[in-house]
């Protein structure tokens, strides 16, 4: 392009920046704050059958990276993120409003008979959450995410006993994400019967791992860890029923006091891991409370006990606020002060 045609467009660029910087500083840091706060971007991908390529029907949570969005977890809702969205007719998704961040995806078919459940891969699915692909969102930007092919469903089939007794454990939650339990609904995962047995449906053909949680069980991988990462898989086949049977280690107790000003209807102590942030441990709470927890583990407390955003062990406002603590064998003490007066 000509010089005489540059150096107008010059002009009018630097004069438009001049423009900007004056209604920035009139407007104060707040302003640009706010601006900053509310910028996100937005995340599409359309979803088919993996045989026949044809469009399909599902929802996908975006489930972040991120280990402070990991800990936005509230009563009765599992570790799925706070963003996501369904297909339309033609099995187009587009979620907005999305933070910038970086995501990995969930995808839950309409057709529960027809298609299974999956982490999406960037070339179809996975049962493993750190083996999906990474969707980096920008603000302002739309981002998209790998086609998503959904499989023929399987399910995994076990018997939930106790490793130091061998008796069948009733009433332990078999799930493939970690959750908060609400004290009042029954989360919607397979609960063992009085024989241990379960059944978990809805699985993609993939290794998958299961977690067991539930009152007075520490909640744990399969294979009797604490952390997805290290937790045993089995392979589902569609059509199939894998086995999984699950011996469930006894737990340490963490136990504590609770001192609010103003408590809230439900409260709730959750306990995550101090690496990745995932949900270890969750109980309802009073003016005390005891916290089943497998031994091994470093763990950061967070209390949601009063009205407002929960506070972290003893009196922090963000998860790097809390102080990490260590579960061995012997019983562990962590009260929470959260009373105005308290530090914090």
């Amino acid at each position: 392009m000509p010089d005489s045609l540059l150096r107008p467009r010059a002009r009018v660029t630097a004069a438009l920046a001049a423009t900007l910087l004056l209604l920035s500083a009139a407007l104060g840091p707040a302003a640009a704050g706010h601006a900053a706060a509310t910028a996100t971007g937005s995340v599409t991908t359309t979803v088919q059958d993996a045989g026949t390529g044809q469009s399909a029907r599902a929802c996908v949570s975006l489930v972040p990276l991120d280990r402070e969005r990991l800990t936005r977890v509230y009563i009765g809702e599992s570790q799925l993120g706070r963003f996501g969205g369904c297909t339309d007719e033609q099995g187009r998704i587009e979620v907005t409003g999305v933070e910038p961040g970086r995501y990995r995806l969930f995808a839950q078919p309409y057709e529960t008979e027809r298609y299974g459940r999956q982490w999406v891969g960037g070339h179809g699915g996975t049962g493993q959450r750190h083996r999906a692909w990474v969707v980096l969102v920008g603000a302002g930007a739309t981002s998209t995410a790998p086609r998503i092919r959904l499989d023929p469903p399987g399910r995994i089939s076990g018997r939930v006993t106790d490793a130091v007794t061998g008796l069948p454990v009733a009433g332990a939650h078999v799930a493939v994400v970690p959750f908060v339990p609400h004290p009042k609904y029954t989360p919607d995962t397979p609960i063992s019967d009085d024989t241990g047995r379960y059944t978990v449906t809805g699985l993609g053909p993939y290794d998958w791992a299961l977690r067991f949680s539930g009152p007075r069980i520490a909640a744990q991988w399969s294979g009797g860890v604490g952390g997805a990462l290290l937790a045993r898989t089995v392979r589902v086949r569609p059509g199939g029923t894998a086995t999984l049977d699950q011996d469930l280690r006894p737990p340490t107790t963490v136990r504590g006091s609770i001192r609010v000003d103003e408590p809230a209807a439900y409260g709730t102590v959750v306990a995550f891991d101090a690496v990745t942030a995932e949900v270890t441990g969750a109980v309802d709470v009073g003016t005390s409370y005891d916290l089943p927890m497998l031994p091994g583990q470093l763990v950061r407390l967070r209390c949601d006990c009063s009205f407002g955003p929960g506070r972290w062990y003893p009196a922090g406002s963000g998860f790097t606020d809390g102080l990490p603590v260590w579960v061995g064998r012997a019983p562990v003490t962590a009260d929470f002060d959260l009373t105005a007066g308290a530090d914090g």
